[in-house]
């Protein structure tokens, strides 16, 4: 996952269902066309994201889902007039549900990667980011130099974690394997590991947020080959309606300066 990703004066009802709904066009008859209408009326998209992964979807204090993702989708699916439900469940688990059929689209800070477009056709980029190392902000660690002999965090399925796999030869240290950020974090923090891999904007608000007492120690760059884009997901070959629904509403909702309040309200104070 990476460079990151709202000052909003008119906040999105984050419903996790209940959006409008997208006409989609049919030929045939009138009959065969008030037919076609009304199931895309009916149709609701499962659209799956990461648990944890600030600030593009998190819980707040009232348990409700916020973020840069969760936000754009909403106004995305405004735009568009579509409607879906989102549900959080983890990103290695919402990567499986796309393709497996039993989700309908990801959006979850997922790096568009020439590997994941083997399996998963993606949106116009959404977010630029690059990924880093952090370690606890009073510790003795500095740099990558510092990590010789010493175990570190990584989340899997990462842009973050193949960044510490192409280190961790030239700067000896052992890579720990989590599932999601926040026991990633924990694992720092209790001093199990020395650092972790994550995200900069994810990390970098983090710190901002006082969430965690980490400091940055090292980064990819922009350069980088770790450093790639975000994108909204759907399987290979499936829901393209969805997918050119998106990217329409992605364009409009930059064009009319939404999406740069969304991200603005969450990326400001990094």
């Amino acid at each position: 996952m990476q460079n990151f990703m709202m000052n909003r004066r008119q906040a999105l009802q984050l419903g996790l269902g209940s959006m409008a709904t997208l006409g989609l066009a049919a030929c045939g008859s009138k009959s065969d066309t008030a037919d076609a209408d009304a199931a895309a009326t009916d149709k609701t998209y499962l659209i799956v994201t990461d648990t944890t992964f600030a600030p593009f979807e998190f819980a707040d204090e009232t348990g409700e889902y916020v973020g840069i993702d969760v936000e754009l989708l909403a106004a995305v699916a405004d735009d568009q007039g579509f409607k879906y439900e989102l549900n959080p469940v983890g990103f290695d688990s919402a990567l499986q549900n796309v393709q497996t059929g039993q989700a309908d689209g990801v959006i979850a800070g997922m790096s568009i990667t020439d590997e994941r477009k083997e399996v998963f056709d993606f949106s116009q980029p959404y977010y630029d980011s690059t990924v880093c190392a952090a370690a606890l902000a009073s510790g003795s660690i500095a740099s990558l130099d510092d990590l010789k002999d010493q175990k570190v965090a990584v989340k899997n399925g990462t842009q973050s974690s193949l960044w510490a796999e192409s280190l961790k030869e030239q700067y000896g240290f052992e890579t720990v394997t989590f599932d999601d950020s926040a026991t990633m974090y924990q694992d720092v923090t209790a001093g199990n590991t020395v650092c972790c891999f994550e995200d900069t904007p994810v990390m970098s608000y983090a710190i901002s947020t006082g969430n965690v007492d980490f400091k940055l120690i090292a980064d990819c760059g922009a350069d980088s080959e770790f450093a790639t884009p975000y994108g909204f997901a759907v399987n290979k070959g499936a829901n393209a309606e969805l997918l050119a629904a998106f990217d329409a509403g992605l364009a409009n909702i930059k064009e009319n300066g939404t999406y740069q309040q969304i991200v603005d309200k969450y990326v400001q104070s990094v």
